[in-house]
């Protein structure tokens, strides 16, 4: 029998030290979504054609402008209306500039060669952070991409700026990116130790308060840039992801296999206890495995076997039925 290959990811078995930057975030320091209503002219006759909303905002932008029209007057299928999304950086200030992207809600087939007119940007608040305006950059011929959707770099400029006492602060606030006890435990350990001081506590697994230490006072900038660059081993939980469609396995190293027997097909499988020789084939369809041998052994013994990924899957899910891995079993 051919064998075939498993798409199996083991998760490394030493633990890797992580920068806390890369596994945390500070309480404060974030993006913020803007969304604003706009207008797109300039199209070559593939703009809207049945959007009634198009016509009045046209109209009323018109008006603005010192010319009396009836909405009745204005028929063009060079306009069209769109949604206008951006991202606002942490610590944005004005006059900064932003991409954004256009997208049309009415009929609209194309927005190749449109010019987005003056359209204001509002957060979740409804307050105004920005102005967006500008020619529209469409990849594509309309054939395989969607032309309905635009994007304009530096097409928005940022009015006002993110007010932050960033630097003044007492206190700071750090969110683990994946909430463990353990790791919480951890950082302030690391944290504390670099410090040299009892500055840091965990007020939950995914939270961890850091006071000013005297000699950062008015220095949050420093103090978090020191911070960041500490290096933990984050702790994870014993979990195996399936991927049924793909045959794709990532294994977590903590996942382990209590004494079980199992029968698949004309596979045999034997988990026994430890004075057996460990992930030895006894002949040419039964594996043995230790108590406690993890995943990742399991599957190097079933991989001599020629087991396929269909197989793999199926005798993971009866593996955890059965209560002998011990693990979260995902799959999707």
């Amino acid at each position: 029998m051919k064998k075939l290959a498993l798409a199996i990811l083991l998760l490394s078995l030493n633990a890797t030290a992580a920068r806390l930057k890369d596994v945390a975030s500070i309480r404060g320091v974030r993006e913020n979504q803007l969304i604003g209503y706009g207008l797109v002219v300039g199209l070559k006759g593939t703009g809207d054609t049945q959007a009634e909303f198009t016509s009045k905002s046209f109209s009323r932008l018109i008006e603005k402008m010192g010319v009396q029209l009836d909405k009745k007057d204005i028929s063009s299928k060079n306009v069209a209306a769109v949604i206008i999304t951006a991202t606002l950086p942490p610590f944005a200030k004005a006059g900064n500039p932003l991409d954004i992207t256009v997208s049309a809600v009415g009929d609209a087939s194309s927005l190749v060669g449109g010019t987005l007119l003056q359209a204001p940007l509002r957060a979740g608040n409804d307050e105004i952070f920005a102005v967006a305006q500008g020619a529209i950059s469409v990849l594509g011929d309309g054939k395989d991409i969607h032309t309905t959707v635009g994007r304009v770099p530096n097409g928005a400029m940022i009015e006002r700026d993110i007010q932050a006492d960033f630097a003044s602060r007492k206190m700071y606030r750090m969110t683990l990116h994946n909430p463990d006890f353990t790791t919480a435990a951890r950082t302030i350990l690391t944290i504390n130790k670099e410090l040299g001081g009892q500055y840091a506590s965990a007020k939950d697994a995914g939270t961890v308060d850091i006071i000013t230490p005297p000699a950062y006072e008015n220095r949050g900038v420093e103090l978090m840039a020191t911070i960041e660059a500490i290096e933990i081993n984050p702790d994870q939980k014993a979990k195996v992801i399936i991927n049924e469609k793909t045959g794709t396995i990532v294994i977590g190293e903590k996942v382990r296999i209590s004494k079980v027997g199992l029968s698949h097909g004309n596979i045999t499988l034997k988990v026994v206890d430890e004075k057996t020789k460990k992930m030895t084939p006894v002949d040419d369809k039964v594996a043995l495995l230790d108590t406690g041998a993890n995943v990742g052994d399991l599957v190097q013994a079933l991989n001599k076997l020629g087991v396929t990924p269909k197989d793999l899957i199926s005798i993971l899910q009866s593996i955890k039925a059965a209560g002998a891995l011990h693990g979260e079993l995902e799959t999707f």
